[in-house]
């Protein structure tokens, strides 16, 4: 679709009723020889080069297109309406600087993080957490208030192992936004937390509590807890056995494949990787 288009009668209906329908239409009414229209012209065709994809800037020639005018109610030049669904939604009439006109349309245009979000959503239904849960990182850190952003960033934590941080991050939500999703979390965090205390992973707790210093049940230990999904604490299990002992076992091969199986963007990733290049170099 052209970002960039000359509204007439003709072509009225397809870009104000059915294009307005895909994309944000900004539509700008001006007048040859009207010194405030080319003045604002440029400003609003570099914008719309900005956002190519979700929005349509529109001209109307008054001179030629008087009755497309009319039917706007414009009163006054330069004027610029921004239309959605087929009605306006907001607008200005008179001069405006760049900034100005950006922050109008940033309460209509996609964000960012809205895409972000469709994208890890799609990818949790396929049951590519790992992906998912990059995805949804991002698009917490740019918007770190909303709900539906927390609780796909908090379900992706869960599946991924990362029980602690999945568990902060609910006891941020509020209880009128503790719906069914919140408590799908909350039973799978239950579960996670249940599979953490397996008959295996309690009798190698108790073989460490009585031997504290024995590498080797550390390092069985390590394993049972990474696959019972307690990926921080088999992390730090695995760098005691390295700071003890470089060169022990699987130790270090483990303890590098548990951080590169983490999914971009985890602090967890970068924090262990750091500590066990601190040990290698």
């Amino acid at each position: 679709m052209n970002s960039s288009v000359d509204i007439t009668l003709e072509n009225f209906q397809q870009v104000i009723i059915h294009d307005s329908q895909q994309s944000l239409v900004m539509v700008e009414f001006w007048a040859e020889g009207h010194p405030p229209s080319q003045e604002i012209a440029p400003i609003l065709a570099k914008i719309a080069g900005r956002y190519p994809d979700s929005l349509i800037h529109a001209r109307v020639d008054c001179q030629l297109q008087a009755e497309i005018a009319q039917q706007f109610g414009v009163r006054g030049l330069p004027t610029v309406i921004l239309v959605k669904d087929g009605q306006p939604v907001d607008g200005f009439a008179g001069p405006q600087d760049e900034a100005q006109i950006i922050e109008l349309l940033k309460k209509h245009l996609p964000k960012v993080e809205d895409g972000l979000y469709e994208q890890a959503l799609t990818l949790v239904n396929q049951g590519d957490y790992q992906h998912a849960y990059t995805l949804a990182k991002q698009a917490f850190d740019l918007d770190e208030k909303r709900v539906d952003i927390k609780l796909l960033l908090a379900d992706c934590q869960v599946e991924l192992g990362q029980i602690n941080q999945a568990k902060a991050l609910l006891a941020t939500i509020g209880l009128v936004d503790q719906d069914a999703m919140y408590k799908s979390i909350l039973g799978k965090i239950e579960l996670a937390e249940q599979a953490a205390e397996s008959p295996e992973i309690i009798a190698l707790q108790q073989e460490l509590t009585a031997d504290p210093d024995n590498l080797d049940i550390k390092l069985k230990l390590a394993v049972q807890l990474h696959q019972a999904n307690q990926v921080e604490e088999a992390l730090e299990l695995a760098l005691s056995i390295l700071i003890k002992d470089l060169n022990f076992g699987d130790a270090k091969k483990l303890t590098l494949d548990m951080i590169n199986a983490l999914p971009d963007g985890d602090p967890l990733k970068s924090k262990y990787r750091r500590k066990v290049y601190s040990l290698l170099y």
